[in-house]
């Protein structure tokens, strides 16, 4: 029975060898192992055993890749050329354009000081009218119309946009409620404002040194704020003449003071606000009455 072949011993399964890492990613794989495509790779081929690969080698060949870089060294350096030339007119052109803006601007500013000076001259001219027909009342009448200096104790109000809003330009319009998603001031905001410090017994009001007087007009011109026709530029100073005690809580308690403190708890428009032992205010620019005229007495004896 020693003898008797004995049976192989029972086999599994041949182990299988790990898959790759790569494998779900073959055509990644074959991508980058065969990165030149077999066809360009047996042309680079024929081209070296034919003697073509390379530089051209016959005299032709030579004569004509000479001539192309000729061309194009030509074509490069006429451009450099041109374009030097052209540099001095260009510069020359820009420098006269500046002067012409220095002298535009500095047209405008003579203007401006001859406006100002015409204005001046004009607003002397009505002070003396008022004194002249207003005999014992031609101050006070020249203080209240605003025909001249005033100064006196009151308020201080400074008012500006809401930070990073100066940059925004336009907006979406007001809504019913008349309040902004903008964080900027409007020209009715200021019109609130002014006539909210009127309510409170101001005597004399100015916004950024323009007097405000009874015929003045606060609008805009797109997103500037216009008094009497001149912009004004944020921040807003706003000087009132009058009771230092009860000037400033009057308005802060009014429905403007009020309005002003909305739009900058819900808007961001900062405001500061502050009693003041004394402003002054200047004269207003012009005083142009077109409708109104002085009424004649009634002569003595008349019924």
């Amino acid at each position: 029975m020693s003898g008797m072949s004995q049976p192989p011993p029972h086999r599994g399964p041949a182990p299988v060898p790990p898959a790759r890492p790569d494998a779900s990613m073959s055509l990644l794989t074959h991508v980058m192992d065969h990165s030149l495509d077999e066809g360009y790779a047996e042309a680079a081929a024929r081209r070296r055993a034919d003697g073509t690969a390379g530089l051209p080698r016959t005299v032709k060949a030579k004569l004509v890749l000479a001539a192309g870089l000729v061309l194009t060294a030509a074509v490069v350096t006429l451009g450099a050329a041109r374009t030097q030339m052209s540099a001095p007119v260009l510069a020359k052109e820009r420098q006269e354009l500046i002067d012409r803006v220095h002298r535009a601007d500095d047209r405008a500013d003579g203007l401006e000081r001859d406006i100002e000076r015409l204005r001046g001259a004009v607003a002397g001219r009505q002070r003396e009218a008022l004194k002249q027909h207003g005999g014992d009342q031609g101050q006070r009448t020249a203080l209240l119309s605003g025909a001249t200096e005033v100064r006196g104790p009151g308020l201080k109000l400074t008012v500006d946009d809401a930070k990073g809003s100066s940059s925004a330009a336009g907006g979406k319009p007001r809504e019913n409620s008349g309040f902004s998603d903008t964080g900027r001031l409007r020209d009715r905001d200021m019109q609130r404002i002014v006539n909210g410090l009127w309510q409170a017994g101001a005597e004399a009001v100015s916004i950024n040194g323009q007097r405000l007087t009874a015929l003045s007009a606060i609008r805009a011109a797109g997103d500037a704020i216009l008094v009497d026709n001149r912009p004004l530029v944020p921040p807003y100073e706003v000087l009132a003449v009058g009771d230092k005690k009860r000037l400033p809580a009057a308005f802060q308690d009014s429905v403007d003071g009020q309005y002003l403190r909305v739009l900058q708890e819900s808007y961001g428009i900062r405001y500061t606000l502050s009693p003041a032992d004394e402003v002054r205010l200047p004269a207003a620019s012009s005083l142009t009455v077109r409708t109104a005229t002085a009424a004649e007495e009634p002569k003595k004896g008349a019924s």
